[in-house]
C-alpha cells in the first residue's frame, strides 16, 4: 500500500474492544500505517483476550495502551494518559465497537482508558460495529446507536454475514479497507472540496452486436476511481459514472452503472448540471454497431461486414449545456492517444472546449489502459504543459485534483 496523502502524519487512535472481530482490527492498523498516519491503538481488557498488544506494537512501531495506570510510553504519564492521547488524536476509531462500548460511550461512561479517552476527546469519532445479530437489532443498542449518531459520531457498518453463533443477518464488522475508506472520508470531509460537486466519468463502454457480443476496450476504470477517491477525499460531493468495470465502489461516492455511449451520456449531462467540475476519464467508444442483431450472429462461410455509426459525443453534448447554465464551472478531459500526443491532446483542448486535458500515451506498458501506473501530461487552456513522471494512478489523481482545487478558488 502506497502513502496516502490525506492521512499522511495523522494521528489515529484506533480503540479495540473485545469482540471476536478484533482480529480483523490487525490488518486495519497495519494498512493505517502504511499509509502514513501515526497509529495509537487503545484496546480494552477483554480485546487482549482475543489480540495481544505487542500484535500492534509490531504493526504500528508503537506502544499499544491497555490500562488507566500504567504506560510503556514515558511521554505520557500514566495519570494523563487519556489526555494526552485524546488531545493530540486528530480522529478516534473504534473497531470493532461492541454493544457494551457504545453503550458506555451514548451514556458517557469512563470506566476504562478508551471509554474515557472518548469523552476527552476532540476530534471527529467512528465507529465500526460488530456483534451478533439480535444484540444489533435490540432496541437498546438501537436508541444507543442514535444517541451517537445525534452527537455526530460517524458509524462504518455493520455488515449482513455469518456470526462466529453461527446466525445469519446484520452484524459483522465490515471490511478493513472499507473502515479505511471510511476513515477518509470522515478526515477529508472538511477538506477544500468541502461544499463542491465533481463528477467523474470512468472505464469503457460497451456497444452491443448482438446478444451476447459487444464492442468496447481494455480500459480498466482504475484512472476514474482514483480520482472519485482523490475528490473524496478533500471533501467534495462526488458522483461517479461508469461503464462496466470489476472495481468495487469505494465508500463516499454515489456510483452510477451505464453500459452504452448513450447511457454515459445521459448520465454525465444529467450529474453535470449542477456539478463544479467534471472529470472525464471514461474510455468512451467512437462507434456503435448500426444494428444490433436480435439473435447471436451465427459463424458463417463468407466474412461478415459490420457497418458502424458515430456514437454521442458526450463532451459536445455538455459543453452545449455549459454554454446556458454555467454548470459544470470546469471540465478536465481524457486523451488516450497512440501518436502525436501532444498535438492531438491540443485539439482536443481546443475542439471540446477544456480547462485541462491529460494526454497519455497507451502504446506504452507500463501506462494506459489495465495498468496500475500510469504517465501522463496536463496541458491547460492558458498553454501551460506539465509532464508527471510514472506514477501509481492515485498518484496521478491526487496531481489532478491538486490542479481542480486551485483553479475551482478562482471561480
Amino acid at each position: 500500500m502506497e502513502t496516502i496523502p490525506l492521512l499522511k502524519e495523522k494521528r489515529i487512535v484506533l480503540g479495540i474492544t473485545g469482540g471476536i472481530a478484533a482480529y480483523k482490527a490487525c490488518t486495519l492498523a497495519s494498512h493505517l500505517t502504511q499509509a502514513g498516519a501515526r497509529v495509537d491503538v487503545v484496546m480494552t481488557e477483554a480485546a487482549t483476550r482475543f489480540v495481544t498488544p505487542l500484535t500492534f506494537e509490531a504493526l504500528t512501531g508503537r506502544p499499544a495502551y491497555t490500562s488507566m495506570w500504567r504506560t510503556s510510553d514515558e511521554a505520557l504519564p500514566t495519570h494523563i494518559a487519556h489526555v494526552g492521547l485524546a488531545h493530540a488524536a486528530d480522529l478516534l476509531v473504534i473497531a470493532p465497537a461492541t454493544a457494551n462500548t457504545m453503550a458506555k460511550l451514548a451514556q458517557g461512561l469512563a470506566d476504562n482508558l478508551l471509554s474515557t479517552l472518548a469523552l476527552a476527546a476532540q476530534c471527529p469519532l467512528l465507529l465500526a460495529p460488530a456483534m451478533d445479530v439480535g444484540m444489533w437489532a435490540h432496541p437498546a443498542t438501537q436508541a444507543n446507536v442514535a444517541v451517537l449518531r445525534e452527537r455526530g459520531a460517524a458509524l462504518a457498518g455493520p455488515a449482513q454475514g455469518r456470526m462466529a453463533s453461527g446466525l445469519e443477518g446484520e452484524g459483522r464488522l465490515v471490511e478493513p479497507d472499507e473502515i479505511l475508506g471510511h476513515v477518509r472520508r470522515v478526515l477529508g470531509r472538511d477538506g477544500p472540496l468541502a461544499g463542491r460537486r465533481v463528477v467523474v466519468s470512468a472505464g469503457p463502454t460497451e456497444e452491443p452486436i448482438d446478444p451476447v457480443r459487444f464492442l468496447s476496450n481494455p480500459s480498466s476504470g482504475r484512472q476514474g476511481f482514483a480520482l472519485s477517491q482523490a475528490a473524496v477525499d478533500r471533501g467534495a460531493t462526488v458522483t461517479l459514472v461508469t461503464g462496466p468495470t470489476h472495481l468495487e465502489t469505494p465508500v463516499g461516492f454515489e456510483r452510477v452503472d451505464v453500459r452504452t455511449v448513450e447511457e454515459m451520456k445521459e448520465a454525465v449531462v444529467e450529474a453535470s448540471e449542477t456539478a463544479d467540475a467534471l472529470l472525464m476519464a471514461a474510455a468512451v467508444g467512437d462507434y456503435a454497431p448500426t444494428e444490433v442483431a436480435a439473435q447471436k450472429v451465427k459463424k458463417r462461410a463468407e466474412d461478415l461486414t459490420l457497418r458502424l455509426t458515430r456514437t454521442p459525443d458526450i463532451l459536445a453534448a455538455v459543453a452545449e449545456r455549459r454554454s446556458k447554465t454555467d454548470h459544470p464551472r470546469f471540465v478536465v478531459g481524457f486523451a488516450a492517444e497512440t501518436e502525436d500526443l501532444l498535438e492531438n491532446a491540443r485539439k482536443k483542448l481546443e475542439a471540446k472546449s477544456l480547462d485541462l486535458v491529460v494526454a497519455n500515451d497507451v502504446t506504452a506498458a507500463d501506462a494506459g489502459f489495465g495498468t496500475e501506473t500510469n504517465r501522463v501530461v496536463l496541458l491547460s487552456r492558458d498553454g501551460e504543459s506539465m509532464e508527471l513522471p510514472l506514477m501509481s494512478k492515485s498518484g496521478v489523481a491526487e496531481r489532478i485534483l491538486d490542479r481542480v482545487v486551485g483553479l475551482l478558488k478562482e471561480t
